[in-house]
């Protein structure tokens, strides 16, 4: 009776929704995985991506993902590549909860693609389907790695760097075929992607028949030729130089690549990755008090990689960016404009700073026939004396170039500038981890203090320079990696500042085979001018009242549309010579290769500079990137004038003489040959152990007729060379060697 008015009771009183639904003929189940989400909404994500792949068109008509599917399906390419963006606009629902639990809809979602490609792919009798791989792409601004947290754990982000390192690929088991030892029993046991391990069964899930034993705890062993396999790599992001606070180190994250993505990216790329942000436990945290602690990854679902340029994620240009730089471009004067605003704070050195921004905007690069590579890179070496302003010239290269990486030659050393082989602490497998060369691909290295690397190390960057790649021959691993970079490199000279008195070769210590490869060779030398070094002063004190609120000047670019303008004229132009200017480039190569000739002659010495062919190239390539200043599709002689004009007053006088007309501040000096000559008098004069006042030293070579300034000029660089020392207050001079 009890049951009988129960049942009337949910007939008659309940609402007749409540039991809508029940003889239409469907399947009901409870799902205990989909925790807190309605019963039926991993069922809906499933039809509701199988509808979008299926119905979804662009505004053309074309189904572009079913045709997508059906081409690489028949390609042997089992994956597809869907936009959040197109998925959002056919149902935003959609496309949320993906991004909400990526983790838990990604095997729905490639089952949904897999069925789409059996249905539209025709296939034989009894092949089996392949499983498709679904990689989301998104055109979203990026995550900074130093801002993800606990909050986006098992979210789907999007984050950029530079790839710094990449593991071998390996096999990693997604699907396991384990047997139980005591009664054979086998079955299937699914794996988490990215770094998800794996816990086997406790016991075993056959009940024993009559009288036969229970199966013993622990009893699965795994049969390895019956597990599902993918390929798998492990590749470390770095955040990109321009990311990263000033006195902040670089936040480093792991990625899980799989399947097809695996071999996307080699150290030194720029790219954009979409995916879930998870945790694992790692080895070196499973010690006591570390049970919570997890290491945090990101399981790679895209690749955005500019595969056809130097390395870095594709920018963009707005069309009032092109108008403003074309008209930019179009300024009689925008040569001046763009010197102007390089590092305005620093006084003078224009040559210096001409050449620096042929260096920023490059020439252009050329393939031949037989792929042989010719660099439109430019390298630049300052030479001279300390408190010159080298070091915050390369500083502001780094701030303002595309890429830039600064280093220090002290604390560099050869695998830190090209690339070294480490081994994995886990796997104990080596891999590639790249250096500050092979990160600034496409952009510009400043290395300053080159002249404190030890040789050993200045020699490893010699086929960085020339050929722009770097080889690797270690550890069982041979590869060539790009290096397509500007060298920026500060020095002194071998004495700390410049010595007059010796020749070229004795104050560079360097060899011929690395200074044949920078184009330009400056000697920045601090000459003591009256009337320069008050409008130095000047400059300075203004500097220092006036920084907070210092504005660009009129015709000044800001750093922001300086940089940019740089990086559009380094992508859309790639000036050729002209007939006019290849005949005057190769005219002026032989007198210049004739006058030096003359002049090694005449030493009886060979010059420590070389003027070779990579001279000529040199000039090319500056003639190139000053025509690309004003997006020249040619280059015209104007450009070459300007070239052979840069070249004189850097590398050739410097080959010649060491000395540097031209130059602000270059006044009357006495002459080497004259110098050289007074220095062996007072070598001869006075021997090593005597002392002599400088009094009577000034005395007797004025009766010689040697000038005054000539010979304190001698005793000072003697002094800072240590070969006089003074005592008694000053009195005195003590010839030490």
């Amino acid at each position: 009776f009890f049951f009988l008015f129960f049942f009337l009771f949910l007939f008659f009183f309940l609402p007749s929704t409540a039991m809508s639904g029940w003889d239409q003929g469907q399947i009901f189940f409870s799902d205990p995985i989909a925790e807190g989400a309605p019963p039926t909404a991993r069922v809906d994500v499933h039809r509701q991506f199988k509808e979008f792949l299926r119905e979804f068109r662009t505004e053309d008509g074309l189904f572009i993902y079913r045709e997508q599917l059906r081409r690489h399906y028949n390609l042997g390419q089992y994956w597809l590549e869907v936009s959040l963006e197109d998925l959002a606009g056919y149902r935003e629902q959609l496309a949320a909860a993906i991004r909400a639990k990526p983790a838990e809809y990604m095997p729905l979602i490639e089952k949904a693609a897999t069925e789409v490609a059996d249905a539209a792919v025709g296939r034989e009798e009894g092949v089996a389907v392949q499983p498709m791989q679904v990689l989301f792409k998104s055109a979203e601004d990026a995550e900074p790695i130093r801002t993800l947290g606990s909050a986006h754990v098992g979210k789907l982000v999007k984050v950029s760097g530079i790839v710094i390192s990449a593991s071998t690929v390996r096999s990693k088991a997604v699907e396991l075929t384990i047997q139980c030892r005591s009664c054979r029993t086998a079955k299937k046991w699914p794996i988490g992607a990215g770094f998800a391990g794996a816990q086997l069964p406790r016991k075993c899930d056959r009940e024993p028949v009559g009288d036969e034993p229970k199966c013993p705890p622990d009893p699965y062993d795994i049969i390895a030729d019956k597990c599902l396999c993918v390929d798998q790599q492990t590749l470390k992001l770095q955040e990109s130089p321009e990311s990263v606070p000033p006195g902040e180190m670089p936040r480093h994250l792991l990625i899980s690549a799989d399947r097809y993505l695996t071999n996307r990216a080699v150290p030194g790329t720029r790219c954009s990755i979409v995916g879930i942000f998870s945790i694992f436990t790692h080895n070196k945290s499973r010690e006591k008090g570390a049970i919570a602690v997890r290491q945090p990854y990101v399981h790679a679902l895209s690749f955005d990689v500019d595969i056809h340029g130097s390395g870095r994620t594709r920018s963009t240009f707005s069309a009032e960016d092109e108008e403003t730089f074309i008209d930019l471009s179009r300024d009689p004067k925008i040569f001046d404009r763009v010197v102007n605003s390089l590092a305005p704070s620093i006084f003078g050195s224009r040559d210096i700073k001409k050449a620096i921004c042929c260096l920023l905007f490059g020439g252009s690069t050329k393939i031949m026939p037989d792929n042989m590579r010719l660099r439109g890179d430019i390298n630049v070496l300052l030479l001279g004396d300390p408190g010159t302003a080298k070091s915050q010239l390369l500083k502001f290269v780094e701030q303002v170039s595309p890429i830039g990486v600064y280093t220090s030659g002290k604390g560099s050393s050869a695998a830190g500038l090209t690339a070294s082989v480490v081994r994995d602490v886990g796997s104990r497998e080596f891999y590639l981890e790249g250096g500050a060369m092979v990160l600034a691909d496409g952009g510009t290295v400043c290395i300053d203090e080159f002249d404190k690397m030890r040789e050993q190390d200045r020699v490893a960057i010699h086929e960085a320079m020339e050929q722009q790649t770097i080889s690797i021959a270690k550890a069982g691993i041979t590869t060539t990696l790009n290096s397509r970079t500007s060298v920026l490199a500060a020095a002194n000279s071998v004495f700390g500042r410049w010595d007059d008195t010796k020749s070229t070769d004795e104050n560079v210590e360097f060899q011929t085979t690395i200074l044949s490869r920078f184009d330009l060779i400056f000697v920045v030398k601090d000459e003591h001018n009256e009337a320069r070094d008050q409008l130095i002063a000047r400059h300075v004190m203004n500097v220092h009242l006036h920084a907070a609120e210092r504005e660009p000047s009129e015709g000044e670019l800001s750093v922001d549309t300086f940089k940019k303008y740089i990086d559009y004229c380094r992508r859309k132009c790639g000036p050729r010579l002209s007939q006019h200017a290849m005949n005057k480039l190769r005219n002026h190569f032989v007198s210049i290769r004739a006058e030096t000739h003359k002049q090694e002659q005449e030493r009886d010495k060979r010059s420590a500079i070389p003027i070779t062919v990579r001279q000529l190239e040199a000039l090319v390539r500056i003639s190139e990137s000053l025509a690309k200043m004003q997006l020249q599709p040619f280059v015209l002689e104007q450009h070459v004038d300007e070239a052979i004009r840069l070249f004189k007053v850097s590398t050739l006088e410097a080959a010649l003489s060491g000395e540097l007309p031209g130059s602000e501040g270059a006044g009357d000096h006495t002459s080497l040959d004259e110098m050289m000559k007074l220095e062996q008098a007072l070598k001869t004069r006075f021997p090593v152990g005597s002392r002599i006042s400088e009094a009577r030293v000034l005395a007797e070579f004025a009766k010689q007729n040697y000038a005054e300034n000539a010979v304190r000029k001698v005793l000072a660089i003697m002094l800072r060379r240590g070969e006089l020392e003074h005592e008694y207050q000053r009195r005195l001079l003590y010839r030490v060697r």
